[in-house]
């Protein structure tokens, strides 16, 4: 395979993603073009076999689960008692109301799973209340653009399953290893706002008046229900009680029990529930299939071994090649969401990865770290366009409210290479 057949396939690819052409189905066009033109299958029996391969997986059943899950609190009141649980608690931490954005995705991104629904969910609840009380536009947007992002690290994680089942690594692995980084990011971003509050005091409004122990253990009662999904669904997962899969079929009963127990289940939340957990989900199911056609076509004519060859031959060290890796997904996180990101390049890079002897668990969170900040990244940042949509604000200014903690993501993603057993810590006692 020459050189000017890579760069006419790419510039192929590029192209009709560039179009806006739904993702799935330009992956698949691509796919049957190289498969056509540039090897002797046939293209019919390959792309029958690839596409129900790749999304008739037992594993992947967790996935539309976990997406319901999502649906089903995300039209409850559970998520609004967040605010109202936590608020008592920060009055004297320095920042006060703006870690409501860092703790409250951090709980809902553990029965969540999206980064997405994370930080719509919250930034419903957080940006009105926090612009009522006078919390800078600039620091409370870029707050949750980036803790918005814990939806993909904090278990149960959409991204951690699809990147598992295309390595072939544990989820349940997958899921303990993102706590510790999870909880390392929440602090690292809560640090971050106290040190700004800090330099910053005439920016943070009047706190509310001091409450009792006892007026805060009441308030509190408000993020029982969810903290006891959490424990329901992460629980069964860390003790072993139940897989991914049936863990997050636990979760969907547990948020239908708790909405209805609140009495926000209806009819019609219910059903609108479960038709947007089924859109997305046939949105990256076709993605799946997509990408695995593309992998498969890019085998047969050899791309994934010049690739592995190209980065073998520069014989760069470990911390380079991981360098060279958290740039490449930036870039790439420029134009593909995370899912296609995962979907697109595992099976390229795997042997290269393996071959430099790092931990494919611990490369999963590097991975899953390196999508984040392509979440706040323009013009392809999921999270951007959900802020975009909650404040009618353009693109590059979210964008730049969000740099700081762009970085933030940067100095964690170094704190787990120095000390790789924040991440291999709780999978290697399993």
């Amino acid at each position: 395979m020459d050189i000017l057949t890579v760069s006419l396939l790419i510039a192929a690819l590029i192209a009709v993603l560039a179009s806006g052409f739904w993702i799935g189905l330009s992956l698949l066009g691509v796919a049957a073009f190289a498969m056509n033109f540039f090897t002797q299958r046939m293209v019919g029996d390959s792309m029958a076999f690839t596409i129900w391969g790749s999304t008739s997986s037992w594993t992947l059943t967790a996935l539309p689960l976990f997406l319901w899950m999502g649906e089903i609190l995300f039209r409850s009141r559970l998520t609004a008692d967040l605010f109202r649980g936590l608020a008592p608690w920060l009055n004297r931490v320095p920042g006060r109301l703006l870690h409501a954005n860092v703790i409250g995705c951090g709980i809902f991104a553990a029965v969540s799973g999206s980064s997405a629904a994370t930080c719509a969910t919250i930034g419903k609840i957080t940006l009105p209340e926090l612009k009522k009380r006078g919390y800078p536009d600039d620091i409370a947007i870029g707050s949750l653009a980036g803790a918005g992002t814990f939806g993909l690290m904090i278990p149960p994680s959409i991204i951690m399953i699809v990147y598992a089942v295309a390595t072939d690594v544990s989820i349940a692995k997958l899921f303990v290893a993102g706590v510790v980084p999870g909880l390392l990011l929440m602090a690292i971003f809560s640090g971050y706002l106290m040190l700004w509050a800090l330099r910053h005091p005439e920016q943070v409004p009047e706190g509310d008046a001091d409450t009792t122990l006892a007026q805060k253990l009441a308030a509190g009662r408000h993020l029982i229900p969810v903290l006891s999904l959490i424990v329901l669904v992460i629980g069964a997962i860390y003790t072993g009680i139940a897989t991914a899969t049936e863990s997050a079929a636990l979760g969907v009963a547990g948020s239908l029990g708790l909405a209805a127990l609140e009495g926000s289940l209806t009819w019609k939340s219910f059903k609108e529930g479960l038709w947007a957990a089924c859109r997305v989900y046939c949105m990256i199911g076709l993605i799946l299939a997509g990408a695995a056609f593309l992998t498969l076509a890019m085998g047969f004519i050899g791309l994934p071994r010049e690739v592995a060859s190209f980065i073998g031959g520069l014989h760069l060290s470990p911390f380079m090649l991981l360098v060279l890796l958290m740039g490449f997904f930036i870039v790439l996180g420029c134009f593909l969401d995370g899912i296609s990101m995962v979907v697109l390049t595992m099976a390229v890079l795997l042997p290269t990865v393996q071959a430099a002897g790092i931990d494919l668990v611990w490369f999963g969170i590097f991975v899953v770290m390196v999508v984040e900040m392509a979440q706040i990244t323009p013009p392809v940042g999921f999270n951007l366009f959900v802020l975009q949509g909650l404040t009618k604000r353009e693109v590059p200014y979210l964008a730049r409210t969000a740099l700081p903690f762009f970085g933030l993501l940067v100095a964690a993603l170094g704190l787990i290479y120095v000390f790789p057993q924040t991440v291999l810590w709780l999978p290697g006692l399993m």
